[in-house]
């Protein structure tokens, strides 16, 4: 497995387990030619690509977050909808997306993760029974366009 390059190409690393744009972000990858990690804690079936790359890391509790947080870096992209995640590659320089577009700012984290951590207490203590709404096809077109837009301003950027 080759490590991210500690240069200033641009990569994106996938939080993959449950990840519903996975060949979105295959097919922008592709148009820019950047590297793809796929990150899981089981097998995933991917395009046979050289620029798409397979990471099964053990199934320890977030052992992927992990593999992610360590790798993020400015010129990333990280493609997650698991805000802990998002935080610690934000405070990486990492560019992080969450699968619906939406994109994770240092001056938003915090908010997103307040709003977790209520979430989650209101799941447990019973208030709250339903999950996020499902994923649509407006999500969909979102997230390309956040992730477009986030690759032409990383390459603006001196990136690539």
């Amino acid at each position: 497995m080759n490590e991210p390059a500690a240069d200033r190409s641009i990569v994106v690393f996938i939080d993959a387990d449950a990840c519903p744009v996975k060949d979105e972000t295959y097919r922008v990858a592709g148009r820019y030619g950047l590297h793809v990690y796929v990150v899981a804690n089981s097998f995933i079936t991917l395009p046979r690509e050289p620029w798409i790359e397979r990471v099964v890391v053990s199934d320890g509790f977030d052992a992927a977050d992990d593999w992610i947080a360590e790798r993020a870096r400015p010129g990333s992209v990280v493609v997650t909808s698991d805000v802990p995640l998002a935080s610690r590659c934000v405070k990486a320089g990492a560019e992080v997306l969450a699968p619906n577009g939406k994109p994770f700012s240092e001056s938003g984290i915090g908010l997103a993760l307040a709003t977790r951590n209520l979430m989650q207490d209101l799941r447990e203590a019973g208030t709250v029974t339903g999950g996020p709404r499902p994923f649509s096809a407006r999500d969909r077109s979102a997230y390309l366009g956040a992730l477009d837009r986030t690759v032409m301003r990383l390459k603006r950027g001196g990136f690539g």
